[in-house]
C-alpha cells in the first residue's frame, strides 16, 4: 500500500464564522439591544398615557376643568408619567361625548450626541 500524502489530498473547505464575522454580528445586535432597551419605557409610557384618557373621557366628567382634574389625579398615581400634563390636554365636545386628544415629542438619547425623536398623539375612544 502506498501512504497518502497530505499535499496530494483534495482541499476541503473550511466553515465556520471568523472573528471579524463575530465582531461584526456582536456590535448589530448590541445596536439593535441598546435601541430596544431605550424604546421600551417612552412606548410603554404613551400606553399608560392613552389608557388614561381612555378611562377619563368615560368617567362622566363633563367640564374641560372637571377631565383635566380627573387627569391629573390620575397622573399623580401612574407611575413614569412625565411627558404630558392635564395642560397639554385638548378637550372638545362631539355629540354629546367628550373627546380629549393629546401630543407631545419625545426625545430620546441614543449616544451623546445623537438623539431620536418621537412623535407621540393620540386620542379617547
Amino acid at each position: 500500500m502506498k501512504p497518502v500524502s497530505r499535499s496530494n489530498a483534495p482541499a476541503r473547505r473550511q466553515r465556520g464564522i471568523t472573528l471579524f464575522g463575530l465582531l461584526f454580528w456582536a456590535v448589530v445586535v448590541g445596536a439593535l439591544a441598546l435601541l430596544v432597551m431605550k424604546l421600551i419605557p417612552p412606548i410603554n409610557e404613551y400606553r399608560t398615557i392613552q389608557t388614561m384618557v381612555n378611562s377619563v373621557a368615560q368617567s362622566g366628567a363633563n367640564t374641560v376643568p372637571e377631565v383635566r382634574a380627573a387627569f391629573e389625579q390620575r397622573r399623580v398615581i401612574e407611575y413614569g408619567v412625565e411627558s404630558i400634563t392635564a395642560k397639554d390636554l385638548e378637550i372638545t365636545k362631539d355629540n354629546d361625548k367628550i373627546v380629549i386628544n393629546f401630543a407631545y415629542d419625545k426625545e430620546i438619547e441614543l449616544i451623546d450626541p445623537v438623539f431620536l425623536v418621537i412623535k407621540f398623539k393620540g386620542h379617547s375612544r
